[in-house]
């Protein structure tokens, strides 16, 4: 059975919204004042350590443009492995990428019990509301940043349930961002 891993940067007030420098909100690139080197090497880790990653489209989308003419080992790694990708809208897809065949949660759930290493899902706000709902997530690594920007798109589902974590990792970085990783209480 695989892990499936989301991984999100995270402001202050629970924005997930455009840390690196996109064009969809007006405090682009809030995660940049707050790099370091430790930072940069447990996200290389990360990386290195999935097999795969499972975006929803939009961020494939972003990703898709923006990491195939990188070079570096991150750069490597992250165009090196699979892709799996939720979209309602099928493309062709580039960059070592397949759309999930829907249903996406039963395909998700597909993955999960397949041979192989962890599968990551960086970004992806919408896809990883409806992952954390169906009870598919088995970590939550929430890389929090010393800084509020007022709104913008957050993971977090509105639908009054109650789910309880437990605090598996707590790394305070140089910069002053917090790595919280959390598991599902009792899994």
């Amino acid at each position: 059975m695989r892990r499936l891993i989301v991984t999100e940067f995270m402001t202050l007030d629970g924005v997930v919204e455009a840390p690196g420098g996109e064009p969809t909100h007006r405090h682009s690139g809030w995660t940049i004042p707050f790099s370091s080197d430790d930072l940069r090497a447990f996200k290389l880790s990360e990386v290195l350590e999935a097999e795969s990653l499972l975006l929803g489209r939009r961020t494939y989308e972003q990703f898709a443009d923006a990491w195939p003419p990188r070079e570096g080992e991150f750069a490597d790694a992250m165009n090196g492995m699979a892709k799996h990708v939720a979209t309602s809208r099928p493309r062709e897809l580039v960059w070592n990428a397949t759309a999930l065949e829907p249903p996406v949660r039963s395909s998700v759930q597909s993955l999960k019990d397949g041979d192989g290493g962890p599968i990551l899902v960086a970004g992806s706000a919408s896809l990883v509301r409806s992952l954390l709902v169906w009870g598919l997530v088995d970590e939550l690594r929430l890389l929090v940043y010393p800084v509020m920007i007022g709104g913008g798109l957050r993971i977090f589902p509105d639908d009054r349930e109650k789910w309880t974590f437990e605090l598996a990792q707590l790394t305070r970085f140089e910069s002053d961002a917090v790595l919280h990783t959390y598991r599902l209480a009792g899994s």
